[in-house]
């Protein structure tokens, strides 16, 4: 059984990629990073000497804090952010265990984008419909969730990543874009190292849906009518984009726990 402040690497699993998921705070050495440079999805590297630092990042969050082993530096870090009034746990054998637990993902460091004013920013169209939702949701969702994001038009995405520094996404000749007759989503869950059995499901739904194969999964058209009636529903792409990622959230819960659920009418017909 976990300690009172602890959660398992299990109970933390079910959390990630959901929107109950606590903000999650890496406080190894660099030494101990540098053995295993990968992030829990989500993580955040933080020093575990900058407590005040960690406190105005958790904000009104309930967190978690990683180290190696979930020993005194997570444990202690804990202990004082709870005396601060913070809901914090620590990881229960912290990224060694994690790396053991059946299911659990690890997202490669090197692959991130480098931080702009504290965070992941990227760049992408504007008027987004699926593969450009779909992308920031599992970007906000597991590997950054303070990640912001800018639609422009199709002509200024390369202009406006080299002078804001913002990352291309989903735009022809970016690293993340459609790779053969994959989708950019696709190619995110390659370089993070993400496949995982609800996560390849809701990619094959947008594949088909945005690249007009709905042979692929029965659910594209679904997915492809929602994410246009979106799109006529707010002219603000940011509006949109919040909107949309609530419609990815039911997307990954149906996915992960809901696929064998059926329904009728009238209740229990034909059974």
């Amino acid at each position: 059984m976990a300690a009172p402040n602890a959660i398992t690497p299990r109970q933390l699993l079910r959390l990630i990629g959901t929107p109950q998921a606590p903000l999650l705070v890496d406080v190894r050495t660099q030494e101990d990073f540098n053995d295993d440079a990968c992030l829990i999805p989500g993580a955040i590297r933080h020093s575990y000497e900058d407590i005040e630092g960690i406190r105005k990042l958790t904000g009104d969050r309930a967190c978690v804090v990683i180290c190696q082993k979930g020993k005194k530096l997570s444990q202690g870090v804990v202990s004082w952010l709870q005396a601060d009034g913070v809901r914090a746990e620590y990881l229960e054998g912290g990224t060694v265990a994690w790396r053991a637990t059946a299911g659990a993902q690890s997202v490669p460091a090197s692959y991130l984008p480098a931080p702009v004013g504290g965070s992941t920013l990227w760049v992408t169209r504007h008027r987004p419909k699926i593969d450009r939702i779909a992308c920031p949701w599992l970007i906000r969702r597991f590997v950054d969730t303070r990640a912001r994001f800018l639609f422009v038009a199709p002509a200024e995405v390369e202009g406006v990543a080299e002078r804001f520094g913002a990352t291309p996404f989903d735009v022809e000749g970016a690293e993340w874009s459609h790779r053969g007759d994959k989708c950019t989503f696709d190619t995110m869950l390659d370089d993070f190292r993400l496949h995982s059995e609800p996560l390849d499901r809701m990619a094959t739904i947008v594949r088909a849906a945005d690249t007009n194969r709905h042979d692929l999964s029965p659910e594209a058209a679904g997915l492809l009518a929602l994410s246009v009636g979106l799109s006529r529903q707010y002219r603000d792409d940011q509006q949109q984009l919040e909107a949309g990622l609530h419609l990815y959230d039911a997307l990954y819960r149906w996915a992960r726990d809901g696929t064998g659920e059926t329904h009728d009418w009238p209740a229990g017909h034909g059974q």
